[in-house]
């Protein structure tokens, strides 16, 4: 079987090894790819201010109880602890999509006297979210991200 084998055979052969494994590469590997989207179109003003996202989380990782959220058929619920008093009582949040923009929701919100709010399960749609709190307390800067599944 492998008495007519030569070295040109060998070399067609590698040669068409990788014109196959480039053709993958191009056609089957990169169809995954059409779904991912910059979180932010403004990615190089944010980048300049990082600095003040990194500050606030480390602020937070100080505290001792941080807020907490629950899911219910209602939406998700985010509790804040007793012990955390932001300015104005308002709370900024984003849930990031990152397969989707379209589907972010940003919104600054006041927490009620239970020092709860609750995203209502309408305005999101099953599937995986990162949920940035962001709020301030004594004029100092705190954020807190949890990885949400909605189903």
């Amino acid at each position: 079987m492998f008495k007519k084998f030569s070295w040109g055979h060998g070399v067609v052969l590698a040669l068409g090894s990788f014109i196959a494994f480039i053709l993958f590469l191009i056609f089957v590997f990169s169809h995954g790819m059409k779904n991912s989207e910059l979180i932010s179109d403004n990615y190089y003003q944010d980048e300049l201010t990082y600095q003040d996202v990194i500050d606030a989380k480390t602020n937070a990782d100080e505290l001792a109880d941080k807020p907490s959220f629950s899911q219910t058929p209602a939406g998700i619920t985010i509790t804040f602890p007793s012990g955390t008093v932001p300015d104005n009582q308002e709370v900024d949040f984003d849930l990031f999509r990152t397969d989707d923009s379209n589907l972010d929701v940003h919104k600054k919100i006041e927490l009620n006297s239970q020092k709860k709010f609750t995203i209502p399960s309408k305005v999101i749609v099953a599937g995986s979210y990162t949920l940035k709190l962001k709020w301030q307390q004594n004029k100092k800067p705190y954020q807190v991200d949890y990885d949400v599944v909605w189903n």
